[in-house]
């Protein structure tokens, strides 16, 4: 292996307590082989031995690493929830302070967030997990639907897959196109997906906490070819209109339409994912009208084509 020169730009792994041993190789396989960056990946020794899935990782390298690091990196870990130490809290916000640039991988977010390094910016992380890091951190622009978000020098991704997009788009961002994707294909991996384009969630509509209007929902699911307006559901619901949505919002957190778009899109993505049916029919089927609205929703909401879609799941 080639030692990195001396300029190399450095970057510390941060590993937390509980570290997924996926989400700390993506930064050590992506930076590690590139003589241009020097990898090192700590941990907070008062922590002890740092445990990830059943496997103890021990390294010599303590928070100090963070002191001279141009690029900090955080993981996931299992517990997102899990109080981060004091210790580490600091050393996050005085690598922030000098300017270190600050890159989290899928609940890595949470220990940002912590620290308040992500007050009042956009961030993002595992689609599962973002409802827990917007009700914690009330302050954080919680971006769920994203594969990773670039705020300048703080910089959170999703899930494993992400983390690989969000390392790629550093690569790109500091050496340029070329040496990103030399190294994805070095990785076996696309070279770059748009940060913008949406996780793959197992269901974009809601999940209701009420079943006042459980009945009327599982009509709309089960007509959901047919046109359905407001007016509808409500006469279907025995309300008025007012008093519709406000209840339909208070069990769901959203309008019944975009509820009903939400479903829609869901049907669609369920017949792309698992049926040949041509992408005109699925249209057709999940209500979302001709197939130019069809393709327009679908790359709003999803940020790719349902062609493009099916084509990731059917492959």
């Amino acid at each position: 292996m080639i030692e990195p020169p001396p300029e190399a730009h450095r970057i510390a792994v941060l590993a937390l307590p509980g570290v997924l041993l996926l989400d700390l190789g993506i930064p050590v396989q992506t930076f590690g082989p590139d003589p241009h960056y020097r990898v090192t990946v700590c941990t907070d020794p008062s922590a002890g031995p740092v445990l990830g899935d059943g496997v103890s990782l021990t390294t010599s390298a303590g928070l100090e690493a963070l002191r001279d690091a141009d690029t900090v990196v955080v993981p996931g870990y299992q517990d997102p929830e899990a109080p981060v130490s004091g210790t580490v809290l600091a050393a996050l916000r005085a690598a922030h302070a000098r300017g270190a640039r600050l890159v989290s991988i899928c609940t890595g977010a949470f220990a940002l967030a912590a620290a308040g390094l992500l007050d009042g910016r956009p961030a993002t992380t595992h689609w599962r997990d973002a409802a827990a890091l917007r009700r914690r951190y009330p302050r954080v622009d919680v971006r769920p639907d994203r594969l990773f978000v670039d705020d300048g020098d703080v910089l959170t991704s999703a899930g494993v897959t992400a983390g690989v997009d969000l390392c790629l788009h550093v690569i790109r961002r500091d050496r340029g196109a070329a040496a990103a994707n030399s190294r994805a294909r070095s990785l076996v991996t696309p070279p770059q997906r748009s940060g913008g384009q949406a996780q793959f969630v197992e269901r974009l509509r809601p999940a209701a906490r009420g079943d006042e209007l459980a009945a009327v929902r599982s009509w709309m699911l089960d007509n959901l070819a047919l046109r359905q307006s407001v007016d509808e559901l409500a006469r279907r619901a025995h309300m008025s209109r007012r008093t519709f949505i406000r209840r339909f919002r208070q069990e769901t957190d959203s309008s019944p339409m975009a509820w009903l778009t939400a479903a829609r899109l869901d049907r669609a993505r369920e017949l792309l994912e698992t049926t040949p049916t041509p992408v005109e029919q699925v249209a057709r089927l999940s209500g979302l009208g001709s197939p130019a609205a069809f393709r327009a929703a679908f790359h709003r909401h999803l940020g790719t084509s349902p062609t493009e879609y099916r084509a990731t799941f059917r492959s």
